[in-house]
């Protein structure tokens, strides 16, 4: 899974009279309210607005909760596990917030841009964004860990190159999903065959079905885009490393502690204490290789124990940034530390607010239930299938719940058409999983557009593998292609 949360959500029900167009109407809203918010306040739409909307959305489901006589305290109890199930992901984000903030001013990632520009051209940037990031991901097993810390350093390789962040973004996100979503190590990837009622490798192996080709298209698309690229616009590369050089102590041992972060990650270490660690080495490194950066910070001239305390403090927490001698640049040269995140913890709570009302008034048990009766044929299931899953991700707002709601409101349907359980456990993944950051509500998606600095509607159009998974699995079950039975099972 993305944050490698193991607080999964487990809701009890309540049974409710509600039909489709009640079940709708809080969805149908919302929509409208989002598109309305968006075409108003554009990318500032995320600086309060659209929270509210979530909590406006909330409200009218409550009114339709109220109607079917379903209690306040019920919805509110049911709001309260939805948030609980947040709150790994929301200790993360903050601490994402402070290791950008170290890592930035203790001259790691202006190292990691100062040896990237020269390692990586623009024409084969994003296509080796990817594979970097595929590899980070499938080793972690963390979609979340690896767009936190090699992400973070590739748009700001992409900034330097005049590469456009929203393209990097989607390399990225397309990578660190691919990684995550066959690693035996992610917690979404064991969840699918938990809920479907087949075993992890078995799932994993039936995943590269349809995982292979989706990001082998991928790549050949990004390639194409590689080849088409016009970074002329960018400032001299020779400039840029020169300012870098002079405005950091670069040095590869800073190297040393992004390699003990994913190490401790591969080791199965809770990523909040991998965080953690990282931050404070981070700060160790910043005070050892960059201490007049730190004393700047702290508004002092030279570094002493206040000072450095301070400027630390404030690497951290608040937002900091190094002025360089190119004023291109020092956007890039920026962080915003833990308080950086607050908005998009702000939307994540929003959107358990709405998804723990809906789930509350049985408005997703009657969705899913519509869209599984609507088809009869095997194909129709699989489809009803992705159609659920993302329907939950755009409505409950948490991939988690895109893989149990629809994981149990699908499984006695396979059963009952002869179909292993790992093709449902498949299509949970190719569609509940990876769909998530498409939706800027959604947890996966305002984490990863806080974490990385690009708004979701950005990079939705970049993030080839996330919108093509659950298209390459409906061409898969069209063409009855290694549709397996349980007699196939033997």
């Amino acid at each position: 899974m993305s944050s490698s949360s193991e607080n999964k959500p487990e809701i009890d029900l309540p049974k409710v009279d509600i039909n489709i167009w009640e079940a709708l109407t809080p969805v149908i809203a919302l929509v409208l309210m989002l598109t309305i918010n968006v075409q108003i306040f554009g990318e500032d739409s995320l600086a309060g607005s659209s929270q509210f909307v979530l909590l406006m959305g909330a409200a009218i489901a409550a009114i339709i909760g109220f109607r079917k006589k379903i209690s306040y305290g019920q919805m509110i109890d049911l709001v309260a596990k939805n948030i609980s199930s947040i709150t790994e992901p929301i200790l993360i984000l903050l601490m994402v917030g402070g290791l950008a903030g170290t890592w930035m001013m203790s001259g790691i990632i202006p190292t990691m841009i100062y040896y990237g520009m020269q390692l990586l051209s623009p024409t084969y940037f994003l296509v080796a964004s990817v594979i970097i990031c595929a590899i980070i991901s499938l080793a972690t097993g963390s979609s979340w860990t690896t767009s936190a810390t090699i992400g973070i350093a590739l748009i700001g390789i992409a900034q330097a190159l005049g590469i456009s962040s929203a393209m990097t973004a989607g390399a990225v996100l397309s990578g660190a999903y691919f990684g995550d979503k066959i690693s035996p190590l992610s917690d979404t990837t064991n969840l699918a065959p938990a809920m479907a009622g087949t075993d992890l490798f078995t799932h994993i192996k039936y995943m590269l079905i349809t995982t292979v080709p989706t990001i082998i298209l991928t790549l050949i698309i990004f390639t194409i885009i590689g080849f088409n690229l016009d970074p002329s616009g960018a400032a001299d590369p020779q400039t840029i490393l020169s300012t870098i050089d002079s405005t950091f102590n670069i040095n590869p041992w800073l190297f040393v502690v992004p390699g003990i972060v994913i190490l401790l990650i591969i080791r199965k270490t809770p990523p909040l204490i991998a965080l953690l660690t990282g931050i404070i080495l981070g700060a160790i490194v910043a005070l050892i290789f960059q201490p007049q950066i730190i004393a700047t910070i702290a508004g002092a001239e030279t570094l002493t124990y206040e000072s450095a305390y301070e400027g630390i403090m404030k690497t951290i927490t608040v937002s900091t940034s190094v002025v360089t001698d190119n004023a291109a640049l020092n956007d890039l040269f920026a962080a915003t530390g833990m308080a950086g995140m607050l908005s998009t913890i702000w939307l994540i709570i929003c959107a358990m607010v709405f998804g723990g009302i809906m789930d509350a008034i049985g408005a997703l048990r009657k969705i899913s239930s519509a869209l599984l009766n609507l088809f009869k044929s095997t194909f129709g299931l699989f489809a009803s299938t992705v159609a659920s899953c993302i329907t939950v991700n755009a409505t409950a707002s948490d991939q988690y719940l895109a893989i149990v709601v629809p994981g149990k409101m699908f499984a006695d349907a396979y059963e009952e058409k002869g179909l292993a359980p790992e093709n449902l456990s498949r299509t949970l993944e190719d569609s509940g999983t990876v769909t998530a950051i498409l939706f800027p509500w959604n947890t996966g998606g305002a984490y990863q557009s806080g974490v990385l600095g690009v708004p979701t509607t950005d990079y939705l159009f970049y993030a080839f593998f996330n919108y093509l998974s659950p298209f390459v699995t409906l061409i898969v079950a069209a063409i009855g292609y290694k549709i397996r039975s349980f007699k196939d099972r033997g």
